[in-house]
């Protein structure tokens, strides 16, 4: 076995230098790269969400241990954000999806995901445009 890049081509395949050889591997490792790249968009979204949530949770309880009154519009706006963030990380990660299966049936199902997705962040930019300006 001969190895190209971190590919293992099979050792009937070693004595032909031919592109249409290899052409099998390349489009297995391609779905390969963008499934991964897929998959850290739609990461990095879950991650933000998740880090948001953890940080107005954490808001919650720092202010009512200090006795604080509490601006639930300032923790509402900021978290808000972090899942209009998300929203777009997603909606990143199904369009390269997408990519890997072009089929009409993937594409309408893509178009309601991301035609639902973008609505819903449309809906909480105008949530957030509606909350108190002091609330920063």
């Amino acid at each position: 076995m001969c190895f190209l890049r971190g590919l293992t081509i099979p050792a009937r395949f070693e004595s032909r230098k031919s592109l249409f050889v290899l052409l099998p591997y390349t489009s297995r490792m391609y779905e390969n790269i963008v499934t991964a790249v897929a998959t850290f968009f739609a990461l990095i979204g879950a991650v933000i969400i998740f880090y948001g949530g953890l940080q107005a949770i954490l808001h919650i309880i720092a202010t009512g241990l200090q006795r604080n009154p509490l601006d639930y519009s300032a923790i509402r706006r900021d978290f808000t954000l972090k899942i209009v963030l998300a929203l777009e990380f997603f909606i990143a990660s199904d369009l390269i999806k997408g990519v890997l299966e072009p089929t009409l049936d993937r594409v309408i199902i893509l178009a309601f995901i991301v035609g639902i997705r973008t609505v819903v962040g449309y809906s909480l930019n105008q949530e957030l445009k509606e909350l108190p300006p002091g609330s920063e």
